[in-house]
């Protein structure tokens, strides 16, 4: 493989790597907007606010989705505090993966590929309880990152200017 080689498959690894760096940024800042509003939450009535945001909309209150939002979305403070604080810690290993992606530093490949492999499961088990199109791209795309940064996932060769 020639220098040239090389320095092509580096910089198209790199950008592949940054591609994925931006897609778990988004993640984190999903659930950190997520953890917010849970903590917003917590000290209203879950069910008034649903109805208020139906009232803004100019939805019926008598809507059959609108009530089953409301069954769906009936929870306490407490569970709120728990969802919150699960957003808060995802966020925040989203958002470091993130960035050390987006940095290209090798120890964010290997915590991607240790905590998207580990988490598969979860989708899994939540796609088995019930199939979505959102579950299953977002399972394709982990898998898909997972099998791509472990096939790419090697020291870093040092290649000198002959190309050996």
């Amino acid at each position: 493989m020639t220098l040239q080689q090389v320095d092509r498959s580096r910089r198209s690894h790199e950008a592949i790597v940054r591609v994925i760096g931006v897609f778990k940024l988004l993640k984190g800042l999903f659930l950190a907007i997520g953890c917010i509003a849970a903590l917003r939450l917590i000290h209203e009535d879950v069910g008034n606010v649903i109805l208020e945001w139906a009232h803004r909309l100019h939805v019926a209150p008598g809507n059959q989705h609108l009530q089953r939002l409301l069954a769906k979305l009936s929870v306490s403070h407490h569970e709120l505090k728990l969802l919150a604080i699960a957003f808060a810690v995802y966020s925040a290993m989203f958002l470091t993966e993130g960035t050390g992606l987006l940095l290209l530093k090798p120890w964010a490949e290997k915590m991607t590929v240790f905590t998207t492999a580990g988490l598969i499961p979860f989708e899994i088990y939540e796609i088995a309880r019930r199939v979505t199109a959102l579950k299953l791209w977002l399972l394709v795309v982990n898998v898909a990152i997972v099998i791509y940064l472990i096939r790419n996932l090697h020291p870093r060769k040092k290649i000198s200017p002959n190309g050996t």
